[in-house]
């Protein structure tokens, strides 16, 4: 049984669905930039820097991507800069020391 054929009527929209299909969106909520650096927790040494929320979008961003630690930062960084949020990405060494 042969597969059946559909005929394209609307090529502008099709068109557009097709381009539609490469474009990329990330969201960033008010809550997660509030998040995004970490908060003093009262223990003793050096606070880190940034929070788990940080280090887990990161980590999530870089096997989605399938990214190298230093592109991720590199990428990460760009898109807060394109978002114009006052965000910056975790340093790679920084989320390779810190275990998910």
């Amino acid at each position: 049984m042969p597969k059946p054929r559909y005929k394209t009527t609307n090529w502008k929209q099709y068109n557009k669905a097709l381009i539609n299909r490469g474009s990329l969106t990330f969201w960033i909520d008010e809550e997660t930039i509030a998040e995004w650096k970490q908060s003093r927790q009262g223990k003793r040494g050096r606070p880190r820097r940034f929070s788990d929320l940080a280090i887990t979008t990161a980590l999530m961003v870089k096997r989605v991507f399938s990214m190298p630690l230093r592109a991720l930062q590199g990428f990460l960084d760009s898109v807060f800069k394109l978002a114009n949020v006052p965000l910056v990405c975790p340093h790679y060494t920084c989320i390779l020391r810190i275990p998910s």
